[in-house]
């Protein structure tokens, strides 16, 4: 089997770099001062989908679920204690889930943008029931299958298909890299997707470094009504720009994909990086300030809040 890769020149790290990180011999990024606290949280009301519009709830991390037409979609269901094969003490979720999975409505597909434990979690797939349809990128589909789920379509970048009866998607670029083991780096792809009914789009970035594939996303797939953005997981800078934007860069993408109105994403519930817990969201508002950006336009939420897409 083949690896993916970016079409497109960026940094590359490898396993010595990583353990310069975790050992702490490698150059680490300034203190800010920035609280360490995680995201707050809020109740989370559960509806039945809309008929018309979205509703766009946050469920921690890169957890979304996204109703309208009188369906209902997971995106990057993350519901155990750890985001790790093992349950490592440094990787344990700090914001509990704002539901559990059985007190969802019934869901009619699952969007995965990539293999990542914080982002894949077969314990929550299975308990959403292992026949549910999976939409995932390219390369994702025998090891699913071989996990018990037969109902599993891959899309290469801007491929784009039904999810369910009235609802498309469009798998869309990003600058990532997959793995879930030492020995499979990117054996399948990573992507973000974007979604449209009723004549409204919405999209979820995925994981991403900044790259050029941005501009290309607004030039053929338009501009976006409500986005989803990661901002955290970026420091130390040296290690994590290629994977990850930081909130400046987050910002970069909400202008250059012209989007009318964003959520930040990926930051507050696991502690993956150096970064204080609660750095990402005071950066993103100096931003948006600098850049004179009302805050009810890229908005930091709280776990469990949802957003009306009209």
């Amino acid at each position: 089997m083949g690896t993916f890769t970016n079409p497109w020149i960026q940094e590359e790290h490898g396993f010595g770099d990583v353990l310069r990180w975790k050992l702490g011999i490698a150059p680490k990024d300034p203190p800010s001062g920035a609280p360490d606290e995680p995201a707050a949280t809020v109740r989370m009301i559960l509806e039945d989908a809309p008929v018309r519009g979205w509703r766009v709830t946050w469920l921690g991390h890169a957890s979304f679920l996204l109703q309208t037409a009188g369906k209902n979609l997971l995106v990057d269901p993350v519901f155990s204690d750890y985001c790790a094969p093992l349950p490592l003490p440094s990787l344990k979720r700090l914001v509990p889930p704002p539901c559990w999975i059985d007190q969802l409505p019934g869901i009619d597909a699952v969007l995965l943008t990539h293999s990542h434990y914080d982002h894949l979690d077969l314990p929550s797939l299975r308990s959403i029931g292992s026949r549910t349809p999976l939409m995932v990128p390219e390369g994702h589909s025998p090891w699913l299958k071989r996990k018990g789920f037969p109902d599993v379509t891959e899309l290469p970048w801007f491929a784009s298909a039904e999810v369910v009866p009235g609802i498309r998607v469009t798998a869309t670029p990003g600058q990532h890299f997959t793995a879930r083991t030492p020995f499979d780096r990117n054996r399948a792809h990573w992507c973000g997707w974007l979604l449209e009914s009723g004549g409204v789009k919405l999209w979820h970035t995925g994981d991403s470094g900044w790259c050029p594939a941005f501009r290309e996303i607004v030039e053929k797939l338009g501009p976006i009504d409500f986005g989803m953005i990661p901002i955290g997981a970026y420091s130390p800078r040296w290690f994590m720009r290629p994977m990850h934007m930081n909130p400046e860069e987050a910002v970069q993408v909400f202008e250059e994909t012209r989007c009318k109105r964003a959520v930040a994403m990926h930051w507050g519930t696991f502690r993956l990086t150096d970064e204080p817990l609660g750095e990402p969201p005071l950066r993103l508002a100096a931003e948006l300030e600098r850049r004179g950006i009302e805050a009810d336009r890229f908005m930091i939420g709280r776990v469990g809040e949802s957003w009306s897409v009209e």
